[in-house]
């Protein structure tokens, strides 16, 4: 090889090494300062919770602090702008979740396209919604809420915690899957949705577990079914859906998200460390205490459920024809 060609490629490798070795310098030092994880909820709520127990156990395994970043607004859509905007140096995270996948959707134009511009880090968990009635519905059973449902047009109100929701969009496939006619009424978020159930102004609600359970428990509602492909630990009597509206599956997801562009190591670091946490007892207990069931798995597969589940709730978003509040 003539001398001027090697000494060429010499200067090429050069420059690329010394282009590439504070990366990965870089790389293993991280994180060097706090890390921040925005929620797109207020403090208190299944999000938050979720957010705070994956972090405190991070922050032990990456020895820096998660530090949880509460953005509420616009059904999560200023969280991950916030993130998407963020410097994708593995400082700024997203905890994702299902209204992500509804979002696309729902809103026609938001400033960003989160399968583009979000990069999956790991999957967290699923957790249930529960499908429950008012004691008052003289219905005990899935098969007997559609036939009472079917029997009684106009006569059934479905509450909910905003137009587009989670519980609102679990609602309306059920709906279309089990062919009823179910008035939605939506509210102000889930809590006055309950209150209302409770009174008997609405007559079913697909609510969260954690925000049902006490109430099924005490007798003061009645759940049918959960929303998941398989029964949940926590309610190991209720029924599936699914069950008795063969292909039926909703539910709250969650997991982690980074600016796009986040060096793919930092990404695997992270990943690593969240299944680790997952993976502990401890976790899995509390996990199941708020009625999730854990879900590890690769960055990859974590990207594949956020692609699945917005092509999945695209459907049914146009078939509902559902706005934003």
């Amino acid at each position: 090889m003539p001398m001027k060609l090697i000494r060429r490629r010499f200067l090429y490798l050069a420059a690329g090494a010394a282009i590439a070795a504070p990366a990965v310098a870089w790389s293993q030092t991280y994180p060097t300062r706090p890390v921040h994880m925005v929620v797109g909820f207020a403090a208190g709520g299944g999000a938050d919770i979720m957010a705070r127990l994956i972090g405190q156990s991070l922050s032990e395994r990456l020895g820096q602090q998660i530090v949880v970043d509460n953005r509420p607004g616009a059904g999560t859509n200023i969280s991950a702008e916030v993130v998407v905007r963020a410097a994708p140096d593995g400082y700024t995270l997203l905890l994702v979740n299902s209204p992500a996948a509804i979002n696309a959707t729902l809103y026609d134009n938001l400033s960003f396209d989160f399968i583009r511009d979000i990069a999956p880090v790991a999957s967290i968990g699923r957790v249930p919604l529960v499908m429950v009635v008012n004691p008052s519905l003289p219905a005990k059973t899935v098969p007997e809420f559609i036939a009472y449902a079917k029997a009684n047009p106009g006569k059934v109100n479905m509450g909910s915690g905003g137009n587009g929701a989670p519980d609102h969009m679990s609602g309306e496939l059920f709906k279309a899957m089990a062919g009823v006619g179910i008035l939605h009424v939506p509210y102000r978020g889930v809590a006055p949705a309950i209150t209302d159930l409770l009174g008997g102004q609405v007559q079913v609600i697909f609510g969260t577990m954690p925000g049902v359970i006490e109430f099924v428990k005490a007798g003061k509602l009645r759940a049918l079914a959960v929303t998941t492909a398989v029964r949940s630990e926590a309610m190991p009597d209720v029924p599936t859906i699914g069950e008795f509206v063969p292909g039926y599956e909703a539910s709250q997801w969650y997991g982690i998200g980074a600016p796009k562009n986040t060096p793919s190591d930092v990404i695997e670091r992270l990943n690593r460390e969240t299944n680790a946490v997952l993976a502990d007892p401890k976790i899995k207990a509390r996990l199941a205490e708020l009625g999730a069931s854990v879900v590890s798995g690769s960055p990859a597969d974590f990207g594949k459920l956020i692609v699945d589940e917005t092509a999945k709730w695209a459907k049914v978003v146009k078939l509902s024809g559902a706005k934003p509040d």
